[in-house]
């Protein structure tokens, strides 16, 4: 009697032969097992685990009956390397592949039943939104490729990302660790992991701005003073405010901005500088009177 699979982890085992009908499957021919028809050749009852990487090389574990003596396993018209664990249980190691394959173990009593094996293709990471971040992480992080839907982690380097939420197959969010200098993201799903090889998958993490003087410290009320910020972790600045009030500036470097003064009320106001990171400390700014 030849080897059985019985399923791919939802199918169901044989109904027993029904009187005055011949053998279904004999020999070494490749049949398909009907479901209360009698079955002679190799069964196999589950194929775990069954989506995976395209490039192939997963280990898979078969189950069934009348495994021993296997002579081959096959993923599609593709023979693997397969270690028999016993009469009942059969690992193989997936060769490449894509799509749907008909995975079938074969004894010189014949071959088995078919079970469908899923091939998925790897992820890809095309770009992050955004790609700068504070180095306390928390904040939430748009990811943007192919082949997502899967996706059961992502790393920010080595380090895990929280509070996955799978979009779309293009899309995920998550949240950020923590984290210090810039850093590849990457996506695992069964398919695999993806790489930096296409898109921009990289993400910085940047320090809070420190601000530690304005020079000068005052001006006329009517604005229009060049004001330089000192501090650091600058290069980034995306607004500088007034007494809240948004003013025109340019980041020279890490360590100076140099911005524009809007007008104000005479009196005392706090300069802000924000970048991806947060916000700064304030500064105190006199507006004189004119």
């Amino acid at each position: 009697m030849s080897p059985s699979v019985r399923s791919a982890g939802r199918g169901r085992p044989a109904a027993p032969p029904r009187p005055g009908r011949p053998p279904f499957g004999q020999g070494a021919a490749a049949q398909a097992v009907r479901e209360g028809e009698e079955h002679h050749g190799p069964r196999s009852d589950q194929c775990q685990p069954r989506p995976r990487c395209s490039g192939g090389g997963t280990n898979v574990t078969l189950t069934g009956s009348g495994f021993t003596g296997a002579t081959m396993v096959r993923f599609g018209p593709n023979g693997t390397t397969f270690v028999i664990v016993s009469d009942t249980q059969i690992t193989a190691k997936t060769p490449a592949g894509t799509g749907t394959v008909q995975v079938t173990v074969t004894t010189a009593g014949g071959t088995s039943n078919p079970l469908p094996y899923f091939y998925l293709a790897a992820p890809t990471l095309s770009d992050l939104s955004p790609h700068l971040g504070p180095d306390t992480g928390g904040n939430t992080v748009t990811a943007f490729g192919t082949n997502l839907t899967l996706t059961n982690a992502v790393n920010f380097g080595a380090s895990p990302a929280t509070s996955l939420v799978v979009v779309s197959d293009n899309q995920l969010t998550v949240t950020a660790p923590a984290g210090v200098g810039t850093v590849v993201v990457t996506v695992t799903t069964p398919g695999g992991t993806s790489t930096a090889a296409t898109g921009n998958p990289y993400y910085t993490y940047l320090g809070a701005p420190v601000l530690t003087s304005l020079t000068p410290s005052h001006g006329a009320d009517v604005g229009g003073d060049a004001i330089v910020l000192g501090g650091s972790n600058l290069t980034y600045t995306d607004a500088v405010t007034f007494g809240g009030v948004p003013a025109s500036f340019a980041a020279i470097s890490d360590t100076q901005v140099v911005a524009t003064s809007p007008a104000g009320a005479p009196g005392t106001m706090n300069v802000v500088a924000h970048t991806p990171a947060g916000n700064s400390n304030a500064l105190p700014f006199v507006y004189d009177p004119s």
